[in-house]
């Protein structure tokens, strides 16, 4: 990458991650603090934590089209700025349903999708994976160090300072987006990162992205519904207060992520992608099954958790990558938008349902339900075809007609490893799918002409 696209990529990556730190701090601790809250029931505990989820699944792809009209840093900061409206509606409520007004105004804030926007807008087409690679990268980072600061920043300033952190956090990524990151010279569409409406009937009737939009949402209704439930238990049956419980969730996820490592290396470098997909299903419905009958022991927890968040860790990178390798060559970015949606419509169902499934049944039915939509998963998973190793890539062709763009098409399918090709003359670009072993990439940038994508602001 250019110095302008490292700028543009880790400026991106960092208020990518401001926001998503900011919005899975209260995760370890909001229970705790719903309980004094006026209103409080354990339904609405719930919903409380799932409901900028709903927005976000409703609001995501919208935000996209409008920062096509009128800019997307205009549009990111607007989302910014509701973001941090929300979080602090949300620190000065004492009532849980203003607190579920806040959240949903987080949510309204979608400007995930604008984000990766800006991005492809300001790397060029062959940089672009390593640039959304790093995103991608900083999202995991931050889920783990919000399990971490959450009790931290609770035990000093209580959940309402978690909240006003938050809306802290969303400033500093404006003052991030206008001071730091570049400003492009052209914006314009970019079907790998952006939904594109003529596509949608064709991506919706695909029935392996189906398959991998509900691994999506079963993944985050299970951590969402977790999280109802898991706090309490660690205060229960282990004794664990809430502002120490980070001692927990450390140790953990540091496990986690090296059991997560060998597991991707298999599944991608030996092509093992499948087993392993399904062995990390099996791993999220058996460890909440078990934790709903027996959660007596300080090894036990520790040890089915280690597995959990090892099993999320490895679904979280692997589901992009699915995503890639199964999405039409000039469809990924509608792919991913729906993947996104399904995504947040997945902490939305989680976190009510969760909430109304512990007032029912306590915890256990908390980790019952969870392993219930496990259930519902791994049968959907064992039934997945093994995925074709395919890789994307994009080659700037500069401006061309439609007969002149099917011959080129055409050419690129003709070379061996290519599975492949479309070329859309308004984009000016190439979409490709290929084998990586068969084929380089630097033998596809033959087809294309250098552009340059971005200037500094």
């Amino acid at each position: 990458m250019t110095p302008t696209e490292s700028r543009a990529a880790l400026s991106l990556a960092g208020i990518f991650s401001l926001r998503m730190l900011g919005l899975f701090m209260i995760y370890p601790v909001f229970t705790f603090y719903a309980e004094h809250l006026a209103g409080s029931t354990p339904t609405t505990v719930g919903l409380a934590l799932g409901a900028y989820g709903l927005t976000q699944a409703l609001l995501q792809i919208p935000f996209g089209f409008a920062s096509d009209r009128i800019g997307r840093k205009r549009m990111i900061a607007i989302g910014l700025l509701i973001f941090a409206g929300g979080s602090v509606v949300a620190a000065l409520s004492s009532t849980i349903y203003g607190v579920i007004f806040g959240r949903i105004l987080q949510g309204a804030g979608a400007v995930g999708s604008t984000i990766l926007a800006l991005n492809a807008d300001l790397t060029r087409e062959e940089s672009r994976t390593k640039a959304m690679a790093t995103i991608g990268l900083t999202i995991g980072g931050a889920f783990a160090l919000a399990l971490v600061a959450g009790p931290l920043i609770n035990a000093w300033a209580g959940v309402p300072g978690i909240f006003w952190f938050t809306a802290v956090l969303a400033l500093v990524g404006i003052a991030v987006l206008y001071g730091v990151t570049p400003t492009p010279a052209d914006t314009r569409s970019h079907r790998d990162t952006q939904a594109v409406p003529e596509l949608f009937g064709r991506v919706l009737a695909d029935r392996e992205l189906l398959r991998l939009d509900f691994a999506i949402f079963a993944l985050h209704a299970i951590l969402t519904a977790s999280f109802i439930a898991l706090p309490a238990m660690l205060r229960s049956v282990l004794g664990i207060h809430q502002d120490w419980q980070w001692m927990v969730y450390l140790p953990t996820l540091l496990v986690s992520v090296a059991l997560m490592v060998p597991a991707i290396i298999l599944a991608e470098s030996k092509r093992q992608m499948k087993p392993v997909f399904v062995a990390s299903v099996a791993v999220l419905c058996i460890a909440p099954g078990i934790l709903a009958f027996y959660r007596d022991s300080l090894v036990e927890i520790l040890v089915l958790l280690t597995l959990f968040f090892a099993a999320f860790n490895i679904m979280e990178a692997s589901l992009p990558s699915l995503i890639s390798k199964v999405a039409p060559a000039d469809g990924k970015g509608t792919a991913m938008g729906i993947y996104s949606s399904a995504q947040f419509f997945g902490i939305f169902i989680g976190g009510t349902v969760g909430g109304w499934a512990f007032g029912q049944f306590g915890t256990g039915g908390v980790f019952g339900f969870a392993a219930l939509v496990g259930l519902v998963w791994l049968v959907v998973a064992v039934g997945m075809p093994k995925p074709r190793f395919a890789r994307t890539h994009m080659v700037n062709v500069g401006a061309m007609g439609d007969h002149e763009a099917q011959r080129l098409a055409a050419e690129i399918e003709a070379v061996d490893g290519v599975f492949e090709a479309v070329v859309v003359p308004a984009d000016e670009v190439a979409y490709i799918k290929f084998d990586g072993r068969v084929v380089e990439p630097d033998a596809l940038n033959r087809f294309g002409r250098s552009r340059s994508t971005a200037a500094p602001a």
